[in-house]
């Protein structure tokens, strides 16, 4: 184990019909499948999708930071 750690950091977008909070959620687990080591989620937009005049489904970007391996 070193006496530090470097971190990556990547870009996705959730989305979900229920909520914004649910769209972060839907982000996260997904990104949880292919990347190990996640250590902290930033909300750099939010915006939504409108049908007939309502909230269709609401999107988030989120930047993931992660613990490179062996780091």
């Amino acid at each position: 184990m070193t006496d530090h750690h470097t971190y990556k950091k990547i870009e996705i977008v959730g989305s979900s019909k229920i909520s914004i909070e649910n769209a972060i959620e839907n982000a996260l687990a997904e990104c949880a499948k292919s990347v190990r080591n996640l250590n902290w989620f930033e909300v750099v937009e939010t915006r939504g999708h409108i049908v007939d005049g309502k909230v269709g489904h609401y999107q988030v970007t989120l930047k993931i930071g992660f613990r490179m391996s062996n780091s």
